[in-house]
């Protein structure tokens, strides 16, 4: 063959005589890096990635609510997306029953309880995290309920990358170099399973 030479190039397909690069896709047990601006109905931005790393997410394994990570279906490096997130679909409807009343002789004596504090209590068959909203003389109102519980909420996506999960990340259900997550997470207002706010 003399001095022929072969052109190799990983994942590239030949379609009417010209070579088409493929573009990894978000889809199951994918790894994507976003970049995410969350606002409210009323356009308040509640979270955003911007100044920061974007986040790192296993696409199939809960780590963001279940609305978004659908919209993010298909997606590649480059694409961006404006999502808005039903509460269904997001961190849930504003359940009262998970708004309570508790005796402050529940609590420690000792310890002061102030409004934003968070405990953990058993609801049902549930651990729970339950947030102080009031206190008052003899009780302590918590609050069981997602703060964004209710909220349409309405992202502005761009994927930064797309990559396969290693056998590692697969198992333990989550990326290893992850931004400390968007939920959660280090960021607030994405997360799913793995956070213990999402659907």
């Amino acid at each position: 063959m003399g001095n022929s030479a072969v052109l190799c190039i990983p994942l590239a397909f030949w379609v009417e005589g010209s070579i088409v690069v493929g573009v990894m896709k978000i889809a199951r047990n994918t790894v994507a890096a976003i970049h995410y601006t969350l606002t409210n109905s009323k356009g308040n931005v509640l979270d955003s990635s911007e100044g920061s790393q974007p986040l790192e997410y296993l696409h199939g394994a809960q780590n963001i609510i279940s609305g978004l990570e659908r919209a993010l279906e298909g997606l590649g490096t480059g694409d961006a997306k404006k999502v808005t997130v039903a509460p269904a679909d997001g961190y849930g409807e504003h359940d009262p029953r998970l708004v309570v009343a508790v005796p402050r002789s529940r609590f420690p004596e000792e310890e002061e309880i102030l409004p934003g504090m968070k405990f953990h209590a058993q609801v049902a068959d549930e651990l729970r995290v339950m947030t102080v909203t009031s206190v008052a003389e003899n009780e302590v109102f918590l609050d069981g309920n997602h703060e964004l519980a209710g909220e349409e909420l309405r992202f502005e996506v761009e994927v930064a990358s797309v990559r396969e999960a290693t056998a590692e990340e697969l198992s333990h259900g989550h990326p290893h170099r992850e931004h400390v997550c968007c939920g959660g997470h280090g960021h607030g207002h994405c997360g799913g399973h793995h956070d213990h706010h999402g659907k």
